[in-house]
C-alpha cells in the first residue's frame, strides 16, 4: 500500500488560514485543497470595497484567479490543469453559476474533469464568492517530467 506523503504549503500563494496544506499526494493523486482567489498580501482578485462600503465582488475574475492559483499549485508538484480528473465548486449565491460556467470553460471542456458545483451560505471571507477543490491523477514517475505548461 503506497503511503500518503506530507502536504506542501507552496510559496508565493496565499497562506492557508487554517493548519492544513495547499496539496497533498497519496499514491498517484494529488489533492488540492479549496482554492480562492485570495492573494500573498490577503487582497482578493476580482473583489474591491468603495469608500462607503460597498463591497463589488466579479465571479468571472474569481473564477479566473481561482483556477490560476490551483494551476500555480500543481505546477510545483509537476502537474497541470490537464491532470485534474475532479472538480468541485463552491458557490455563495448560484445567480453567478452563469459567469463561472463561462470563464471555467475557458479552461475545461467535455471530456474532463468531472465536476460538482452546489451553493454554501459563505466562505471563510465576505468577499469571495467562490471557492474550488480539485483532484489530479499524477503518476509518480511523471511528476518528475516537465508537465508545466
Amino acid at each position: 500500500m503506497e503511503q500518503v506523503t506530507q502536504g506542501a504549503v507552496v510559496a508565493g500563494k496565499a497562506k492557508p488560514r487554517g493548519r492544513f496544506p495547499h496539496v497533498v499526494r497519496a499514491g498517484d493523486l494529488l489533492f488540492v485543497s479549496g482554492t480562492s482567489s485570495r492573494c500573498p498580501d490577503n487582497s482578493f482578485v476580482g473583489a474591491s470595497v468603495d469608500k462607503m462600503g460597498t463591497a463589488t465582488v466579479d465571479i468571472r475574475e474569481q473564477t479566473r484567479a481561482v483556477i490560476e492559483n490551483i494551476r500555480d499549485i500543481l505546477r510545483v508538484q509537476g502537474a497541470n490543469l490537464a491532470n485534474i480528473v475532479d472538480i468541485t465548486s463552491f458557490l455563495v449565491n448560484m445567480n453567478d453559476f452563469g459567469g463561472y460556467n463561462e470563464v471555467y470553460a475557458e479552461y475545461f471542456d467535455e471530456t474532463g474533469p468531472t465536476r460538482t458545483t452546489v451553493a454554501v451560505h459563505q466562505l471563510p471571507h465576505p468577499l469571495l464568492a467562490i471557492e474550488i477543490k480539485a483532484v489530479a491523477y499524477v503518476p509518480q514517475r511523471a511528476a518528475t517530467d516537465d508537465h508545466n505548461y
